[in-house]
């Protein structure tokens, strides 16, 4: 006796269904009632469900078929039964309807009763999808055929309670609360107007959890979030953190298979956009962790960056002569910017996004004329390539909040200022000078006010700014290893996030 197997192929959808005679029978016994039920299965190939296929409720009413239903493995079912009223159904997916509504069988009195068509059977699989491996018969040692988009969403690792029963009212679990919680701390300064920007001097919490570098930290734009800290690791995750209080990693992202080189909040606040080195840039929902769009960019990307007035557009650059541009909501790239340069390291939107800077890797005998290269959105032709004149790459870059100015951090130790105005001068009497960076991706910020600049270390300092006259304000000894990125709030004052090379980040206040 043959079992019925998990997939079957047929090649013709015209093809006539074969009757055959009566024969081929399985006995279904099973302790969940008192006499033997007789089965009788006739399909085109004349194969035999095995026992397992059928099970009876406890109450005897329904006959359930656990095989693979298509339009042509069954011609008709047969059920010798003794009961007043007896149903059969199948469980198979949506596509042949609600398998909780059972097909009556008439009473039988002594002879087998046909069933007439199924329904929720289709005559045509109008999709072009084999129909035999739409519907599979799940067998002992046969794993089932699992949708790519369903494998992909379950790539989200959910760090919360380990109870279920753990819950917050409205019959939600805590880690669904992402969005709709507001910090107490940050609440009171809402309703008040911003205080000036302040140093902060001691230490509120470290959070542990990253297990390599963490690349940068970044807190949420929205004012009643500015709670969640978005940190990107190497070790190919990126998470939310409650850093105003708790301290708790309210969520780990899986999604990327290579280390996590850049992250950054869209303005809403609901979802991030990440680039990897695994080629892919990625903008997934913070609330319930479901990749929104995944783009190949053919290249590891070192740095992804959201257009100021429309956040559907983001650029991407890496290890390429290229910067893309793509459309989140067609996934398709828009405009390309192509350059003599080997790698891409900073992207950095002007005020209205009508030019952007890239930084790049030049260190050749004439670098002078590639190290900063202005381009115009909307043309993708070169505005400038006469910026910086230095032989240093500039691992980063920072927009001035308030004036027509942006920065770059250098690799000769040392942070530039320069007009955000065309031809783009950089002030030669100024200059931020004390910290190291020595190679590393040391990333520099402003202050919400724009009269602080931060900047991490190679040393493992944070070393912080003031804006108008470059002087050093305060170090702040954060890190053993080198400081990568120092994230000032943009709601408390002198609070501000650090993150390190070993994969520690650390909250620091301006305390009492």
């Amino acid at each position: 006796m043959s079992s019925l197997v998990a997939y079957e192929d047929s090649e013709s959808e015209d093809e006539s269904i074969d009757q055959v005679e009566e024969g081929t029978s399985a006995s279904v016994q099973t302790g969940s009632y008192e006499q033997n039920q007789e089965v009788v299965l006739y399909n085109n190939s004349k194969v035999t469900p095995s026992p397992q296929s059928f099970t009876l409720d406890p109450d005897r009413t329904v006959l359930e078929y656990h095989g693979n239903i298509s339009d042509r493995s069954i011609s008709s079912l047969h059920l010798n039964s003794q009961q007043q009223n007896c149903s059969i159904r199948t469980t198979q997916d949506k596509h042949f309807g609600d398998p909780a509504a059972p097909v009556s069988l008439p009473r039988t009195q002594g002879k087998t009763s046909s069933l007439q068509t199924l329904p929720h059977i289709p005559q045509r699989f109008g999709d072009g999808l084999n129909p035999a491996k739409r519907h599979c018969t799940v067998l002992p040692g046969v794993r089932p055929y699992i949708p790519k988009r369903q494998r992909l969403a379950t790539s989200v690792e959910t760090v919360g309670p380990k109870n279920p029963a753990e819950q917050v009212p409205g019959n939600k679990t805590r880690e669904s609360q992402i969005l709709s919680d507001v910090s107490e701390t940050v609440k009171l300064y809402l309703a008040h107007k911003p205080e000036a920007a302040g140093i902060p001097r001691r230490l509120l919490m470290s959070l542990a959890g990253h297990e390599g570098p963490v690349n940068t930290v970044q807190w949420c734009p929205v004012p009643h979030l500015s709670h969640l800290l978005l940190s990107a690791s190497m070790d190919k995750t990126f998470k939310v953190w409650d850093g105003a209080e708790s301290g708790r990693c309210l969520r780990v992202y899986t999604c990327h298979s290579g280390a996590v080189r850049d992250a950054c909040w869209t303005p809403c606040g609901r979802h991030l956009l990440t680039g990897s080195f695994d080629n892919t840039a990625v903008i997934t929902d913070v609330e319930t962790g479901q990749q929104i769009v995944k783009l190949d960019n053919q290249f590891k990307v070192m740095c992804a960056v959201l257009h100021p007035s429309n956040p559907d557009v983001f650029l991407c650059g890496g290890y390429s002569s290229v910067v893309k541009a793509w459309d989140s909501r067609s996934c398709k790239m828009v405009k390309v910017y192509k350059s003599a340069i080997q790698q891409t390291l900073d992207i950095l939107f002007l005020r209205g996004g009508v030019d952007f800077i890239i930084s790049s890797d030049c260190v050749s005998r004439d670098s002078a004329d590639r190290t900063l290269i202005a381009w115009d959105y909307q043309t993708t032709a070169k505005v400038s390539n006469q910026i910086y004149h230095e032989r240093y790459t500039c691992p980063s870059l920072a927009l001035h909040p308030l004036e027509e100015s942006f920065v770059a951090q250098t690799n000769g130790n040392y942070i530039a200022v320069f007009s955000s105005q065309q031809p783009y001068r950089m002030n030669k009497r100024r200059r931020y000078e004390g910290h190291k960076v020595e190679g590393y991706a040391v990333q520099c910020e402003f202050s919400q006010d724009g009269t602080i600049l931060a900047s991490g270390s190679a040393t493992g300092s944070a070393h912080f700014y003031d804006y108008h006259n470059a002087r050093m304000l305060q170090t702040l000894h954060a890190h053993s290893q080198p400081c990568l990125c120092v994230s000032q709030h943009p709601v408390l004052p002198a609070t501000a996030a650090t993150c390190d090379w070993a994969g520690e980040i650390k909250v620091w206040h301006r305390g009492l």
